[in-house]
């Protein structure tokens, strides 16, 4: 996994410690143990987002207690790291390549949560068991730029809003002039939020099944047209590749939120490293 590459990790731990908050030490006489490494504490979080591994496992893969990690990801939560992170993550990629907001897809993707919890639910698409999701809007390039998480069993339909003001709260909204959809989103109440918006909506029609099966028969299915929606499919794919994003052990939403800020962080350093291999461009981190 490319995550886990010194010329993606590098920049991003350079980023991370840049905001790490100054740690306090109130002991009165000042006899700790020795604190752990945040950059070993941080490749250990990396490890496991990568992989999807347990704590213990990660833990193990840098040398250190399971705990430790916990305490560390916890405490950089509080402060805002992650967040921050994909904020300048982003704007790094607007500056230097350039971010397509003319056109913008949204679509939602469903995945594992075994461990329960909240923003946890039934998953309709794996039998009942427990899962969550994530509703992402990708410019016309297919970079991220606005996504929210949820329970598996909540509508796509109501996720929408919720995601077009995720992409408002970072500026982008007020440059987008059409929106891509699947048929999942035929529905009135998708179509009056664009409207209100001004965003040119072009929504897949659900499928007339009658006329198409008496034509092509009972079993037949007709066909989605993907249109300009394959960026996002695509940057889908890219963040399943993220064990923890597709097999969730979480078992809160915030450290969800966390995994995929982070992994979308990661992902736009990727495309930042690839564009300056490929143009010899320096990247300013």
């Amino acid at each position: 996994m490319l995550a886990l590459d010194p010329r993606v990790f590098a920049p991003v731990w350079a980023t991370v410690e840049s905001l790490l908050p100054a740690v306090v030490d109130d002991h009165p006489l000042g006899c700790h143990r020795p604190r752990v490494s945040n950059e070993v504490c941080f490749r250990g979080i990396v490890a496991r987002l990568v992989t999807g591994s347990s704590w213990d496992t990660a833990a193990r893969f840098v040398g250190v207690g399971e705990t430790t990690l916990r305490r560390r990801r916890d405490e950089w939560l509080r402060a805002g790291v992650f967040t921050r992170l994909v904020d300048q993550a982003l704007a790094a990629y607007d500056r230097m390549i350039g971010l397509r907001l003319d056109e913008i897809a949204i679509d939602g993707s469903q995945h594992k949560a075994p461990m329960g919890g909240s923003g946890t639910g039934p998953s309709n698409v794996d039998r009942g068991k427990l899962g969550w999701k994530w509703s992402l809007a990708t410019d016309a390039a297919g970079i991220p730029i606005g996504w929210i998480v949820a329970a598996s069993n909540v509508n796509d339909q109501k996720l929408v809003e919720d995601t077009i003001e995720a992409v408002d709260a970072r500026g982008y909204e007020v440059e987008i002039e059409q929106a891509h959809l699947d048929r999942g989103y035929d529905a009135l109440a998708v179509r009056a939020i664009f409207d209100d918006s001004g965003i040119v909506a072009h929504i897949a029609h659900r499928a007339q099944r009658s006329s198409y099966k008496r034509k092509y028969g009972t079993r037949a299915r007709r066909p989605i047209p993907l249109g300009r929606r394959w960026r996002i499919e695509r940057a889908n794919s890219w963040l399943s590749n993220f064990g923890q994003l597709r097999r969730s052990t979480c078992r809160k939403s915030i450290h969800r939120e966390a995994n995929m800020n982070l992994a979308i962080a990661f992902l736009l350093t990727i495309k930042l490293v690839k564009w300056n291999t490929r143009y010899g461009a320096t990247i300013v981190t």
